[in-house]
């Protein structure tokens, strides 16, 4: 069966729409010229980007400038895609036309169509709510666009967060769990002084609780918009003090403190604080990759690794070698932080690309962010309850592991100083036998004594040996 099109026109001549589309020309026309990702926009954002022409209608209605009842249609419309409807009707691609003027006008026709069959008009008519006029009226696709973008960040920035406490707050019970199970130490991946799981567990909470709070650093400036400058920042065919109510109806609308920036032209040029954000998630997603390295190191073996602990068996590891168990939840977040180190790249790039008046870099800009908070706040939770959750320390392996390591000969140093203490490590080292066998050898101190030392050390962190 053919499918049916309407024909609308704009100012390049005529084209047709889908018949059953509530968006129109010049978004069939975006659909034709930019096959490029087959992606289309970020939930956040368009809801973002429906949140403005819902409050730039109630500003212009209380200005006068706005009949009431065009203005009510377009809040209602407005407040249906909120809700979730129609947001199918978004159809322009990622990669689209420098700025973003294509998904603007995307949501003036989705709404526009939207508010005049709710006033018994026709789509495609746009009477008597027009895109441009009335849905558009005081704004522009460059005060619209970087807008929305700050406004789909902060509306992303709690989900990201959660997942990342998440993951520190399960660290810190394992932490808790195994505060006393001691362990070697491991410096250039080599015998270190004894520590626990406890320790080392608690390090991975609190560096993931820091970077989450130097996440949410980012949160005043997300605030401050330039919704108003309408183009290049001049304010052109905004009613009085629009910058300021449109950002307290916003404020309102999103229960964020926005507010209007001091220079509103600055915020269309200068994706400054959406990069400071990527930059910030770039850090947390260098610490996770390390730590992710770290949990595959130590579940290690099981036979030829560390094997201090064992991570839960989620899936099977190997299409050929029977019953072996990969560390994969880890893997994929390794995956996932580096394709986000990749995004904030790019963000980057984008950033130093915006020309005089316009970054016009802001539809791939905006995606690439939206892409880095989503992939990490998603892998991160999957980490936490398949990869966390269920863990479990080996702890005749870490026990195992402290009594053999070289290392232990530095809890001498105190008593019989660096150089005696590292000839008993050599003798360790060239006799296979564990340091408090030589201790106990050279009649330093007994092996009972010396098992409680380590045990001490590992856990006060602040023993000093006795003399001899």
């Amino acid at each position: 069966m053919s499918k049916k099109f309407r024909t609308e026109k704009d100012s390049l001549g005529e084209y047709p729409v889908p018949f059953d589309a509530w968006y129109g020309i010049q978004t069939a026309r975006a659909v034709e010229n930019f096959p490029i990702s087959d992606r289309r926009p970020d939930r956040d954002f368009i809801i973002a980007h429906v949140r403005i022409k819902r409050a730039a209608a109630a500003v212009n209605e209380s200005a006068g400038v706005l009949e009431p009842r065009l203005a009510h249609a377009i809040i209602e419309a407005s407040d249906s895609l909120i809700a979730g409807k129609h947001l199918d009707e978004f159809v322009v691609d990622r990669f689209q036309a420098g700025a973003g003027t294509s998904h603007n006008m995307n949501t003036n026709e989705v709404l526009a169509n939207l508010a005049n069959v709710a006033l018994g008009g026709r789509k495609g008519e746009y009477k008597p709510v027009h895109p441009n006029d009335h849905v558009n009226m005081g704004q522009s696709t460059n005060d619209t666009i970087p807008t929305a973008i700050r406004l789909a960040a902060l509306a992303k920035l709690p989900r990201l967060l959660a997942a990342i406490h998440g993951m520190a707050d399960e660290f810190e019970v394992i932490a808790r769990r195994e505060i006393n199970t001691v362990k070697s130490g491991r410096t250039h991946l080599q015998d270190a002084v004894p520590t626990t799981i406890g320790r080392e567990f608690a390090a991975y909470a609190w560096i993931l609780h820091r970077g989450a709070h130097q996440l949410r650093g980012n949160i005043p400036l997300l605030c401050e918009i330039g919704l108003g400058g309408s183009a290049a920042g001049t304010g052109l065919n905004t009613v009085p003090d629009y910058a300021m109510h449109v950002a307290g109806e916003l404020a309102r609308l999103t229960g964020e403190p926005i507010r209007s920036a001091d220079d509103l032209a600055a915020q269309m040029q200068s994706m400054h604080d959406l990069q400071q954000l990527s930059a910030s998630i770039r850090a947390l997603a260098l610490e996770l990759t390390r730590i992710a390295n770290d949990m595959r190191l130590l579940a290690s073996g099981p036979r030829t690794g560390f094997g201090e602990i064992e991570l839960p068996a989620v899936q099977p590891g190997s299409s050929i070698m029977p019953g072996k168990v990969n560390p994969v939840m880890f893997e994929m977040l390794n995956q996932v932080c580096y394709q986000v180190l990749g995004q904030d790249h790019a963000v980057a790039l984008m950033t130093q690309a915006g020309q005089l008046e316009l970054n016009v870099m802001m539809p791939a800009l905006g995606s690439a962010l939206f892409d880095a908070m989503d992939w990490l706040a998603h892998a991160v939770s999957a980490v936490t309850e398949k990869g966390l959750r269920g863990l479990k320390v080996n702890h005749d392996r870490c026990r195992e592991l402290a009594r053999t390591s070289v290392g232990l000969a530095t809890l001498l140093n105190t008593s019989i100083g660096y150089s005696a203490a590292a000839e008993v490590a050599k003798e360790s080292e060239r006799s296979g036998r564990p340091v408090r066998d030589v201790v106990a050898e050279k009649g330093l101190m007994s092996t009972e004594e010396f098992d409680r030392l380590v045990e001490r050390a590992a856990i006060e962190g602040n023993i000093i040996s006795p003399r001899r």
